[in-house]
């Protein structure tokens, strides 16, 4: 029983899998090339040295994808941080309908696409639309 086998051949299995032996024990991990080595066939032995290098490529993808996964949370704290900096000033940017827009920033929203910036005027501005942060309008203008 190859690992193949078990997994299936394709990369999507293989990213499916990572999360399957992303929690394995070094216990879990040496019943697994036990009993991979008790059910072969002796005249037919299995390359023990080729479920070792899929297992380990598996914990590597797993890896990559925690890292990844790490880094785009970090991204959108960060955006939203900036973000919330900008309540109480006058920005200038395209509305998440593509509309021009001009006015201040009453709160921020966090979205999956990222920081949201929701306008006094109710118009809802994404943070990767703005494209001016603007001197406030004096009062009495």
């Amino acid at each position: 029983m190859a690992i193949d086998g078990v997994l299936g051949a394709g990369e999507g299995s293989r990213t499916a899998a990572g999360d399957a032996f992303s929690g394995l024990s070094s216990e879990e991990f040496t019943k697994i090339i036990l009993t991979e080595l008790q059910n072969q066939d002796p005249l037919e032995p299995n390359d023990t040295g080729a479920l070792l290098e899929q297992l380990s490529s598996i914990r590597s993808i797993q890896s990559d994808l925690e890292l990844q996964n790490r880094l785009e949370a970090m991204v959108a704290q960060n955006e939203l941080a900036g973000a919330a900096g900008l309540i109480g000033k006058r920005v200038s940017g395209l509305t998440d309908t593509s509309k021009r827009v001009e006015d201040e920033v009453a709160s921020v929203t966090r979205t999956q696409s990222g920081a949201v910036l929701n306008l006094k005027g109710g118009a809802r501005m994404p943070m990767g639309n703005l494209d001016e942060i603007l001197a406030p309008v004096a009062e009495g203008a």
